[in-house]
């Protein structure tokens, strides 16, 4: 569970990267739960962009995805999801206390 100060460190390094994944009508598949969470154990921190063809809420898609892959939701904002989870082998982001 991240506190305010982390959720914000992470939002300010989110603004720098760009969506890698789309999520369309298909909305959260087990295919896209398996490509997320190798995404996840890769680079700890993703962006995620959901498409106007998805039906789903996209604070259920939010939460339907951090629960899947037992990670975080950083923020959900407009049509994004800013999703983090530190790497199992060698974390790369050091969180703030």
């Amino acid at each position: 569970m991240l506190n305010s100060k982390q959720r914000a460190y992470l939002r300010g390094l989110a603004n720098k990267i760009d969506p890698i994944f789309q999520i369309g009508k298909a909305g959260v598949s087990p295919e896209l739960v398996s490509a997320i969470d190798e995404a996840l154990e890769a680079r700890e921190l993703i962006k995620c962009n959901i498409l106007n063809n998805c039906m789903e809420d996209i604070k259920y898609i939010a939460s339907a995805i951090s629960e899947r892959t037992k990670s975080d939701i950083v923020q959900v904002i407009g049509k994004k999801i800013v999703i983090y989870r530190p790497s199992k082998e060698k974390p790369v982001i050091i969180l703030p206390k």
